[in-house]
C-alpha cells in the first residue's frame, strides 16, 4: 500500500480534506454531513501536495470551470467504480434521477444499489454525486448535508438555490 498524503483547503463549502497518493487523488472530505473524513493515524500531512487539485477546485467554485482533469485513485467495488464512472458523465449544470443513473448503467431496477454507490463515492464534486436527485426532483441525502448539495447545484445552474432543481 502506498503513502498516503493529505492536506485541506478553503472552499465556499468549508474546509475541504483531500487525500491520495500525493499523484492521485482518491479522497474529498467535508467539514460536515455524513461525508466527514479524518485522516488515519498513518497518513502524513503534505500541505504542498494537491496543487493542481485546488487550482482545479478554486476554478470550479469560481465557476471557471466545468470538467475536472485530474489523476484520480477511487477506491471501491466493481459496481462501485462502474456508477462513479457514469456519474462523471454527468455534465455540469445537469441533474440526473437515481433511476436514470441505474438505467444507464443497464441495470434499470437496481436505483437503490446505485443510490448506496453514489453515497460511498470517495470524490465527490470532481465525481459529481451532487447531480443525482430524486425521481421528483427532490434532494436527497448527500454526505456533506442537504444545503451543501444546494450549494453546489446553485453555483451550476444559478437559479437553482431556493428553487428545487429539475431533471433535464
Amino acid at each position: 500500500m502506498s503513502e498516503v498524503l493529505y492536506t485541506y483547503m478553503e472552499s465556499p463549502i468549508g474546509r475541504l480534506l483531500l487525500a491520495g497518493d500525493g499523484q492521485r487523488l482518491s479522497c474529498i472530505g467535508f467539514p460536515a454531513g455524513k461525508g466527514v473524513v479524518t485522516p488515519r493515524p498513518h497518513w502524513r500531512r503534505a500541505d504542498d501536495a494537491f496543487g493542481r487539485v485546488k487550482d482545479q477546485l478554486r476554478e470550479y467554485f469560481d465557476g471557471t470551470r466545468q470538467e475536472f482533469d485530474l489523476p484520480l485513485d477511487p477506491r471501491g467495488t466493481a459496481f462501485q467504480l462502474m456508477v462513479w464512472r457514469e456519474l462523471a458523465r454527468i455534465p455540469y449544470g445537469e441533474t440526473i434521477s437515481y433511476g436514470e443513473l441505474a438505467r444507464r448503467i443497464g441495470q434499470p431496477e437496481a436505483s437503490r444499489a446505485v443510490g448506496a454507490a453514489n453515497g460511498a463515492n470517495p470524490i465527490p464534486i470532481v465525481i459529481p454525486c451532487h447531480r443525482v436527485i430524486g425521481a421528483n426532483g427532490s434532494l436527497t441525502g448527500f454526505g456533506g448535508g442537504i444545503e451543501t448539495k444546494k450549494r453546489l447545484l446553485a453555483l451550476e445552474r444559478p437559479g437553482t438555490i431556493d428553487d428545487q432543481p429539475r431533471l433535464l
